[in-house]
């Protein structure tokens, strides 16, 4: 046979050359090793969790926060806004959801019941950021942290109070930034319904970029306790702050074709829920595969004393081998008992 009739049709070869490019890509690479390492496995399990501890996380929020909240109803609308706009459904804006605003500003809230959930929220909000972290590092390919036990649920804590407060700050934002946008709207004399309403949503979209910018951010730096240059912790945090915004704009056409089967109409609240929540956390997970990726692509250490560790335990290795190979050396260099005897002439 010919040596050209062995080689591929020019077809093929074409082929194996477009799929050899399209694996090469980043973001071909950063899903198949989300794949690889259980990503929608874990992303599943977070889910699970997240609906337990928002609720919980929501309820002593308002007991925490209700002294400042009880008297400023604009502050009440624009944080109710903020948490429907966040996670469509949770929040009964007039077209179902899961919590009425009403039940959330009640007094009673702000008591003992705040309190008691208060126990509720450590172990489902505070397990749900353990989780969150411990998943993370599976997608780094890193051990478990090395942080004294309550040492890190310390840390979860602060993270929990730090991310209420942050709501609450980026309400106040809103409530400012509408009053300001009216203000100017006013001036230029374009205000209409319309004109304030597209506003107001680029406003609270861009507003919600931000918060999630700086959640994730938290996430992977601080939670997770992993040292990510801010190069790479900027892009991931970015692109997962990116595609969380899509996904927010679009959530209730997601949710709604995802809930309109009749035999679900009981249950299309909470399932609506955890598909949302499905969908985040798989973001959440895919975007710190992405800056892992991008580190490993720099050849930057995900954990740097895991890598001093490994190159010592490299290193000897090698002087083991060495020390090995120069032993045996050694041992035919040396003359065997006949040579000494007969002076290097036995055979």
């Amino acid at each position: 046979m010919a040596p050209d009739a062995k080689r591929p049709p020019a077809l093929v070869a074409w082929v194996q050359g477009v799929v050899a490019w399209v694996m090469r890509l980043k973001p071909v690479r950063v899903f198949l090793a989300y794949g690889a390492h259980r990503g929608p496995l874990l992303a599943a399990g977070l889910s699970n969790q997240a609906i337990f501890a928002v609720f919980a996380a929501i309820w002593v929020a308002f007991s925490v926060f209700g002294i400042v909240l009880a008297g400023n109803a604009e502050l009440q609308d624009a944080l109710l806004t903020l948490l429907a706009n966040a996670v469509p459904g949770l929040i009964d804006t007039g077209e179902g959801g899961a919590i009425k605003p009403d039940d959330l500003i009640n007094p009673a809230v702000l008591g003992w019941t705040g309190a008691v959930a208060l126990v509720g929220l450590f172990f489902t909000a505070l397990g749900w950021l353990a989780s969150a972290r411990d998943a993370i590092r599976v997608i780094g390919d890193l051990p478990g942290p090395r942080t004294n036990f309550l040492l890190l649920k310390l840390k979860d804590l602060g993270l929990a109070i730090g991310f209420g407060a942050l709501l609450l700050v980026s309400s106040a934002l809103s409530v400012l930034s509408s009053q300001a946008l009216d203000g100017v709207l006013d001036w230029l004399g374009i205000r209409d319904s319309a004109s304030t309403t597209i506003a107001a949503r680029v406003l609270t979209i861009g507003l919600m970029f931000v918060l999630d910018t700086l959640v994730l951010a938290a996430l992977y730096r601080v939670l997770a306790g992993v040292h990510i240059p801010l190069r790479f912790l900027v892009q991931g945090a970015l692109l997962g702050a990116l595609a969380l915004g899509v996904l927010k704009i679009l959530g209730t056409a997601l949710l709604g074709g995802a809930t309109n089967n009749p035999l679900l109409a009981g249950f299309a609240v909470i399932i609506g829920l955890l598909i949302w929540f499905t969908l985040i956390c798989q973001v959440i997970l895919i975007a710190a595969c992405w800056v892992f990726v991008s580190m490993q692509d720099a050849g930057v250490p995900l954990d740097r004393r895991l890598a001093a560790e490994q190159a010592e335990a490299e290193a000897a290795e090698r002087e083991r081998l060495r020390e090995e190979l120069r032993a045996e050396l050694a041992a035919e260099r040396k003359p065997g008992f006949w040579r000494r005897l007969f002076g290097g002439r036995a055979r």
